[in-house]
C-alpha cells in the first residue's frame, strides 16, 4: 500500500484569513470541525492555460498525495499539481474588489484578470 507523503510547509502556505474562510465553509457544509482536508490542485483550462481547483474533503488523502499541514489546515495536493503550486500562498479577499480565494503563485508567468487562471 502506498502512503501519502507528508510535508510541514512545503508547497503551499495558507494565510490566517484563508484558513478561517475554509473553516467557515467546512462548518456550513456540516463537516466535523477538525476532520476535513483542503484539496488544492490545478487542471487544464481557463484563459491562461491552467485553473486552480479547491475542494473540502474527508480527511483521507489519496496514496499519491502530498500532504501539507499549514495554519491549522491539512492540505492535499496531487503529484501533478504539486509541481505548479510549490511556493504558492493561498489568501482570502473579502474587500470591495470581490470575495474569494486568492493564489499568489511564484511559478506563474502569466495570469488572467479573474485570478483563477494562470500559465507557466
Amino acid at each position: 500500500m502506498v502512503t501519502a507523503t507528508h510535508h510541514k510547509s512545503i508547497g503551499i502556505q495558507v494565510t490566517d484569513k484563508a484558513s478561517k474562510a475554509v473553516r467557515r465553509i467546512a462548518v456550513k457544509e456540516g463537516r466535523p470541525e477538525d476532520d476535513f482536508g483542503l484539496r488544492v490542485g490545478v487542471k487544464g483550462g481557463g484563459c491562461s492555460g491552467l485553473l486552480y481547483v479547491l475542494s473540502i474533503e474527508e480527511n483521507l488523502p489519496l496514496g499519491t498525495d502530498r500532504v501539507v499541514d499549514d495554519n491549522g489546515l491539512r492540505i492535499f495536493i496531487d503529484k501533478k499539481s504539486y509541481v505548479y503550486l510549490a511556493g504558492t500562498e493561498l489568501d482570502f479577499s473579502d474587500g470591495l474588489n470581490g470575495k474569494g480565494f486568492v493564489f499568489q503563485n511564484p511559478n506563474a508567468t502569466r495570469a488572467c484578470g479573474c485570478g483563477n487562471s494562470f500559465g507557466v
